[in-house]
């Protein structure tokens, strides 16, 4: 190995790492807000990518079809709400505020799909069906189990994620897809070739994660969703409303995971079930963060992203091996390091 294959193998790990970031921030910010252990955050990964692939062909997407599912369960949970609370002159509103945007989003695609629009548009298209499954997904799956046991909210993590991924099947097939690249341009650094492409992984992570730091420390809203990740009741006492945060944590969750699938679709082929393999990866540098610390899961997804492109090169059939095994050590470490509350007792 000389220095030139050091440096290409850098890159590819760094391009994986600017992925596994926010996918590692999406999956701590959804656990402190919620305690979910957020499985299905690869999902939304692979169905960004497969969206647009359909855009692509000028087809609707079946995430449309979805999402139509997601907002009639949705509503129908609600009225049967309503229906119990004697609150039945709420309902007219409810409904409204429920299916009205799914509605007018499926209008939308209908109407554009078939245009085969310029990429741009065909990007934003895919966030507008995305992301407001997210939302929808906290609704109808762990809302309801809010205050449950952590292992309650897992195993429905589990159960939605195996939704997620054969639906997923059902609606784009088996086959995987590439989508066009944002740029085709080739930059020489020397030995080193970079990739338009890579540079925009890097640029809009970059931007993405300045974004998230300035919504958590100026505005209201993300003052709010660390009130609630750091007591829950006593933001609740203060008026911040748990379920608004989760829906809210659910929502940038589902928009790091669309941007990250559209951001890695020309770099890789996507399955409809590749998503969980490359949100796991991202939970590896999550749990080295302790699923609390940003910046450490940050560390965690370097060494991630350097670690698989390192041992792609030596040994490639045991590259995702070599990575999962990552986290025994941590896990060890910090299982000997933590305070046991039964010991406490």
């Amino acid at each position: 190995m000389d220095l030139s294959i050091i440096l290409i193998l850098a890159q590819d790990g760094l391009t994986n790492t600017a992925i596994y970031v926010l996918l590692a921030v999406a999956l701590i910010l959804v656990f402190g807000v919620t305690r979910i252990i957020y499985i299905p955050q690869g999902e939304f990964v692979s169905y960004g990518v497969l969206t647009l692939a359909s855009l692509q062909q000028g087809v609707v997407p079946g995430t449309v079809w979805l999402l139509l599912l997601m907002a009639a369960v949705a509503a129908l949970m609600e009225s049967v709400r309503l229906f119990s609370e004697g609150a039945l002159r709420d309902l007219p509103a409810a409904l409204a505020r429920i299916l009205l945007l799914p509605a007018a989003i499926a209008l939308l695609i209908h109407f554009c799909a078939p245009l085969r629009l310029p990429l741009g548009w065909q990007v934003l298209l895919t966030m507008l069906i995305v992301v407001p499954l997210g939302p929808l997904v906290y609704r109808v799956a762990f809302r309801p189990l809010a205050d449950a046991p952590v292992l309650v909210l897992l195993i429905a993590a589990v159960a939605v994620h195996f939704g997620l991924v054969g639906l997923g099947l059902l609606f784009f097939g088996a086959e995987g897809v590439r989508t066009p690249a944002f740029s085709s341009a080739q930059f020489s650094l020397g030995a080193l070739t970079v990739s338009g492409q890579s540079l925009w992984v890097y640029a809009t992570s970059l931007v993405a994660i300045g974004g998230l730091a300035w919504f958590f420390g100026r505005t209201m809203y993300g003052k709010a969703l660390r009130a609630v990740a750091f007591n829950r009741n006593g933001a609740r006492l203060v008026g911040i409303s748990p379920s608004m945060a989760g829906t809210l944590a659910f929502a940038l969750a589902a928009t790091i995971g669309c941007l990250s699938g559209v951001l890695i679709g020309p770099i890789t082929t996507v399955y409809y079930d590749s998503g969980f393999l490359i949100g796991l990866k991202g939970f590896v540098g999550a749990i080295v963060g302790g699923l609390a610390s940003f910046p450490l899961a940050a560390l965690g997804a370097l060494l991630v992203g350097l670690l698989e492109s390192f041992s792609s090169f030596w040994l490639s059939e045991y590259k995702d091996v070599i990575v999962f095994t990552m986290v025994i050590p941590v896990l060890l470490w910090r299982s000997l390091s933590s305070v046991h509350y039964e010991e406490e007792q």
